[in-house]
């Protein structure tokens, strides 16, 4: 075989090995390809294409990355009309009933003949998609446009990892084995259950195309830091169906494919007919059934229901559900399971009288903003939040809805006396969408953060990047009061064991506790007064408390709660400057010379001890008789391993790997997570694993617990 040749079988190889683990990835949520390997492959297709250009075939993965800018969209008629569904305005019950009497009225059917058998699928809030395959091949994908001719937005399609570009199982059409149901889990990435059923040369999927809500919430994160950043090109989306809308329409597929789009197929466009060698099907659910075989993900939410009851009854449960889907839906569809029976019904007015959409109730209102308050968070984040004339909205009343941030709260203008349009969908807080600027009083004033926190008066920074504001008096304001508290006693900080939210939230709320040296002034009896604490625990507690007052600096710094300073930088701290009141009379630019200490968590921590309060807290603190082993190293030099980087793998004899961490800490190492050629030394225990093998390969020096301790003895 020449090379031509092996390049060709090769690239048909990766291909089939990158569309099945892409399938398994996204559709099945099953994955059985590391990433790291997914990679490797898909490079290696890449590279292949890039140096036989003519392999390259629409069913490529590397298809899903995006192609060519266009100029616009191209029209597409579609060979059969995407038909709207008719509306059942009535969100009751009677909803439900009226339909099932249409059908049984439209199909002369008396009142004791059988309950019609129907399938009711969830209402997606998403965008139409027309999927036409040949030979089982994407070769077009079509929005619904008017029903009659929509627009070619192929490209942006293929980016979606749920949607196959090469169909499962064999080609060549054969009857469905019917009875099962469709596939899947009910988190919205499906995993298909039956046999592989043979696809048409020619078929066309219909299904909509979506946003998974926490893929939105994590795409407007994104386009807030870079609005934070600078981006004027950035912009935050209004919801998970507008932002999914925008992504189908990018002209640039690239874009379109950083935007985290999902697909549910429900129905079927053009296909070959029967005595061509298409599929032969009884029912819709036979249809659903097909799809899944086919490699689509159909939703897991669908169910058989025989008659009016039953379709009410899965309203009514997915009514229950809604809040906690992992998509938005705004109703629910009812369709004729027989499509011998859709036939007889026809249509009307181009709707079908087998099918209708019965609604939720409305998720979006209009309301007047009448005031603009801004809460303080547990960490300390500013969130303006606007109060709104109560609105009953997504099935519960509103008054509060938050607006972010001040980024978002200027782009989208919120001022006071506004019309606004909110929103409830789902578990989010609700939030104001838009606001409708032609009904704004005159001389409304523009929103601005305050200077300083609303709660304690501390002075409020917004970090450069950063897109939230946030209050610096994180051991001084009540509203961090909690979160500070949880912080200081934990393991790594000071260690008070006993102390857990459950007894923080008694001691906050019942007022026992206003500041952190308050815990070291409580006494047995007002502990023991608590509820649910017996005399033992409040015993114990005290005794933690005592010996939590012996500990080391690092863990101090840590336990303060200064914004970037986690446990590697409270020892670089410690390390650096050696006594506390050294890193409290540092400036920004001297805390920049500790390493890894950047400008941004330098003028953290030079803040924090800028603020009066947490400087007279951490007196309090020392007045407590918090106290550290005096004379800790302050310079690299006195420090043996100091600029040396180790790794620990495997169980030690004797040391945990705690104990060993903090060992080479002190002797000025760094201890990381993973080998790499940066590496000085890898410590190994029994077990070690890879850690170990990619220390040999990379020629990285190993010992064993011994060779440490000779090492931190200055032996080895």
């Amino acid at each position: 075989m020449n090379s031509e040749a092996n390049a060709q079988a090769r690239a048909a190889e990766l291909r089939a090995a990158l569309n099945r683990a892409a399938h398994q990835y996204y559709t099945l949520d099953a994955p059985e390809l590391p990433d790291a390997e997914y990679d490797r492959l898909f490079r290696e297709l890449q590279a292949l294409e890039a140096a036989h250009p003519q392999l390259r075939t629409p069913d490529s993965p590397t298809r899903r990355v995006g192609g060519t800018v266009l100029d616009g969209f191209a029209p597409v008629r579609h060979a059969v009309p995407m038909l709207s569904i008719r509306t059942e305005t009535d969100t009751t019950a009677a909803g439900a009933q009226a339909f099932d009497a249409r059908v049984r009225r439209e199909l002369k059917l008396t009142d004791d003949a059988p309950a019609i058998d129907y399938v009711a699928e969830p209402k997606f809030d998403g965008l139409a998609m027309n999927l036409r395959y040949e030979q089982g091949v994407l070769v077009q994908a079509a929005t619904r446009g008017d029903g009659e001719t929509g627009e070619d937005v192929t490209q942006n399609i293929r980016t979606i990892g749920q949607i196959p570009l090469r169909l499962a199982g064999p080609p060549d059409a054969g009857p469905p084995q019917g009875g099962r149901a469709p596939s899947g889990g009910s988190e919205g990435r499906e995993a298909p259950s039956v046999g592989a059923i043979c696809f048409p040369p020619v078929l066309e999927v219909r299904g909509e195309v979506y946003m998974r809500r926490d893929d939105f919430e994590q795409l407007n994160e994104r386009m807030r830091a870079r609005m934070a950043a600078g981006d004027k090109a950035a912009k935050t989306f209004v919801n998970p169906r507008n932002a999914a809308a925008g992504a189908v329409r990018q002209l640039d597929p690239a874009i379109a494919a950083e935007r985290p789009l999902s697909f549910f197929a429900y129905g079927l466009g053009e296909v070959t007919p029967p005595e061509q060698g298409g599929p032969v099907f009884d029912t819709h659910w036979q249809l659903l059934q097909a799809l899944a075989s086919w490699g689509f993900p159909v939703s897991a939410l669908a169910r058989r229901a025989r008659g009016a009851s039953e379709l009410i009854a899965f309203h009514d449960d997915l009514a229950a559900r809604r809040d906690a889907l992992p998509f938005d839906i705004d109703g629910v569809v009812y369709k004729v399971d027989r499509l011998e029976l859709q036939r007889e019904l026809g249509f009307v007015t181009r709707e079908p009288r087998w099918a209708v959409a019965h609604k939720y109730p409305a998720q979006e209102q209009l309301t007047t903003v009448l005031a603009i308050d801004v809460q303080v968070g547990r960490t300390g984040k500013l969130t303006p939040v606007a109060k709104l004339a109560p609105v009953f909205v997504g099935g519960v009343t509103v008054t509060n809805a938050t607006l972010h941030n001040e980024l978002e709260a200027r782009r989208k203008d919120v001022r006071v006396g506004d019309t606004v349009v909110v929103r409830r969908a789902g578990d989010v807080i609700p939030e104001v969408v838009s606001v409708l600027a032609d009904k704004r009083q005159p001389g409304a004033p523009e929103f601005s953060m305050p200077a300083h926190c609303p709660v304690c008066g501390s002075a409020v920074v917004r970090e450069e990047g950063e897109a939230d504001h946030r209050c610096t008096g994180g051991l001084f304001c009540s509203a961090q009061r909690k979160q500070a508290l949880l912080h200081f006693a934990s393991r790594r900080a000071m260690d008070i064991e006993g102390l857990g939210e459950k007894l923080v939230d008694q001691l906050i709320d019942g007022k026992v506790v206003r500041s952190l040296p308050d815990l070291y002034r409580m006494g047995f009896v007002s502990l023991a007064a608590l509820d649910r604490m017996a005399d033992k625990s409040a015993q114990n507690l005290i005794d933690a408390l005592q010996k939590s007052k012996h500990t080391t600096l690092a863990r101090f710094l840590f336990a303060l709660g200064i914004r970037h300073v986690g446990e590697a930088t409270a020892k670089d701290l410690a390390r650096h400057f050696g006594t506390l009141d050294a890193v409290m009379a540092a400036d920004a630019d001297q805390l920049a010379q500790v390493p890894d200490v950047g400008p941004v968590v330098a003028e953290s921590i030079h803040t924090f001890f800028a603020q009066p309060h947490n400087r007279e807290v951490v007196e309090q603190l020392r007045a407590a008789g918090i106290t550290w082993p005096v004379g800790e190293p302050s310079a690299a030099a006195r420090q043996p391993l100091a600029g040396k980087t180790f790794v620990l793998t495997g169980t030690l004899p004797t040391l945990s790997r705690e104990e060993a961490k903090a060992m080479l800490e002190a002797a000025g190492a760094k201890v990381a997570g993973s080998v790499s050629k940066k590496t000085h030394c890898v410590v190994a225990g029994e077990e070690a694993g890879s850690k170990l093998d990619k220390a040999r390969e990379l020629g990285v020096p190993v010992i064993d617990e011994a060779g440490l301790r000779a090492l931190l003895e200055g032996e080895g």
